[in-house]
C-alpha cells in the first residue's frame, strides 16, 4: 500500500513481467545458480533486479521479500526446468 511518499507502482501485464524475468535471470542469475542450486527456485523482483533462491517457491518468496518488501512484480521460476510445476506428464528438465 502507497504512502504519502511512496507513490503507487501499477502492476505489469504477466508477459512483460515473464518477459523481464526471463531476462534477468538469463543475464545475472543464471551462472551464478545452475551449477549448485539444480531443482531449487528463484523468485526475482523484475523492477530492482534483487533476487533469491531456495529448496521451494516459499522460502524463495520469503527470501526475495526480505530484501525487497515492496516486490509486486515477481517472477518465479525453476533451475534448470522449463516450468515451475505440471498437471499431467511431460518432461519438465530443459533440453541440454
Amino acid at each position: 500500500m502507497a504512502n504519502a511518499t511512496t507513490p503507487a507502482r501499477k502492476r505489469r501485464l504477466k508477459e512483460e513481467t515473464a518477459r523481464l524475468g526471463d531476462e534477468i535471470y538469463q543475464r545475472d542469475v543464471k551462472s551464478q545458480v545452475e551449477a549448485s542450486h539444480d531443482g531449487e527456485y528463484v523468485a526475482i523482483d523484475v523492477d530492482s533486479g534483487l533476487w533469491a533462491v531456495a529448496e521451494n517457491e516459499l522460502a524463495a518468496s520469503d527470501g526475495l521479500l526480505a530484501q525487497c518488501p515492496n516486490a509486486i512484480d515477481v517472477w518465479l521460476l525453476r533451475v534448470g526446468y522449463r516450468a515451475v510445476a505440471s498437471i499431467g506428464g511431460g518432461a519438465l528438465r530443459r533440453a541440454e
